[in-house]
């Protein structure tokens, strides 16, 4: 293993299209929200941008804890080991004591701590998981290309934490979070006939999860034939539909989205790409998926560099959180379009979300800390290149 760099300038090497694609991201998505949040903002707060303002605290939030999280060496969080999946588990937990835990539509996901916004805990918890999974595959490297048996050392924590989120219910981050386990497993060597068993596995569980509970076999059957019950089971993924039909090519126009005015519910939030689908078009949508590519482009370039130049606990971090991203946005984007079954997931940087956005810009800084841990090449004297 290379030995750690001390870097005379902390910001030399940072990766300046990955910069630029966040904050066009994170502008993009706060005009968006402002668009579709309006009515029910009104409705629920009396001010047509309460929810851009608290997205804009909630953004200086992360904008502040990440630039902290940026200013720590990145092998620093690989030493915390099994503290991290611990930490997880606990507040994965506290959602279930009362007072504390916070119920909406059925789901309690949430923690209420004083005048801050409300916590989705999955989000601290999914990353606190996955730096611990980076560091898992860092530290058996050797075991993972030859026994299968490594892959059941880490589930002592993972099994607990999905069964946990499985409680409160959220499916969705229980997919994504053993989606990327297996994902960075693959890569750290896992031999390919154990990760086709593990994918086999893996699939049979998402199936029976959906079987033995009722509300995900209505999902499933609303998902399936939506216009059976468009005012029923299939009353969302109808009125999205309705939204990204009326698009067309360029939009109705920014602000004149006809699906927010309360027919098509979390506008807002899970269901924002519909929004922007309808008011910008399909060129719109073109734009936004072409930002999102280039964004989790940057974090995987970021992470396999860092591999090559054998910092492995960061390459594997890196690759984690672009399979995360990869995965969260795919999802939203297919239950917007009716590709897949509705899952509550947020459009990562444009979805309303405190906890969500704060996190996910504390998350994109580690990667931006780890990019400018890779070696930079070095510049001709003679000609400046």
């Amino acid at each position: 293993m290379v030995s750690d760099r001390r870097h005379t300038n902390l910001f030399h090497g940072i990766d300046h299209l990955f910069v630029i694609v966040t904050v066009v991201l994170l502008i993009g998505g706060l005009v968006m929200l402002a668009s579709a949040s309006m009515p029910i903002a009104v409705k629920n707060l009396g001010d047509p941008y309460g929810y851009v303002y608290k997205q804009l605290f909630s953004i200086g939030l992360g904008l502040s804890a990440g630039f902290i999280a940026f200013l720590i060496p990145s092998r620093v969080w690989e030493k915390f080991g099994i503290l991290l999946p611990i930490l997880a588990i606990g507040l994965l937990t506290i959602v279930f004591i009362p007072d504390i835990g916070v119920t909406a539509n059925g789901a309690t996901r949430w923690i209420k701590i004083g005048p801050l916004p409300n916590i989705q805990v999955v989000d601290p918890a999914r990353l606190l998981l996955l730096i611990y999974i980076s560091g898992y595959c860092y530290r058996q490297q050797e075991a993972l290309t030859s026994d299968f048996m490594s892959f059941v050392k880490p589930m002592i924590f993972i099994i607990p934490a999905c069964l946990l989120l499985l409680g409160q219910p959220d499916f969705g981050s229980t997919v994504i979070i053993l989606s990327v386990t297996a994902g960075l497993f693959f890569i750290a060597g896992f031999k390919i006939r154990y990760f086709l068993a593990l994918i086999i596995i893996l699939g049979l569980t998402f199936a029976f999860l959906i079987y033995i509970e009722p509300y995900r076999m209505s999902r499933l059957a609303g998902f399936l034939e939506p216009w059976k019950d468009s005012l029923g089971a299939g009353y969302q993924l109808t009125n999205s539909l309705i939204a990204i039909g009326s698009g067309g090519i360029f939009g109705v126009g920014l602000g004149e989205s006809i699906q927010k005015l309360f027919y098509l519910p979390e506008a807002h939030t899970d269901f924002i790409f519909a929004i922007i689908a309808e008011e910008l078009g399909l060129m719109g949508t073109v734009l936004i998926l072409s930002l999102y590519g280039l964004l989790i482009s940057r974090i995987f370039v970021i992470g396999f560099k860092a591999i090559r130049s054998e910092l492995m606990f960061q390459g594997y971090l890196c690759i984690s959180i672009g399979i995360w991203l990869s995965l969260q946005v795919i999802i939203n984007l297919g239950v917007n379009m009716g590709l897949l079954p509705t899952k509550g997931l947020t459009l990562p940087l444009i979805s309303y979300g405190s906890s969500s956005i704060a996190i996910t810009l504390i998350t994109l800084a580690m990667v931006l800390r780890i990019g400018c841990e890779n070696p930079q090449p070095k510049k001709n004297v003679r000609t400046g290149d």
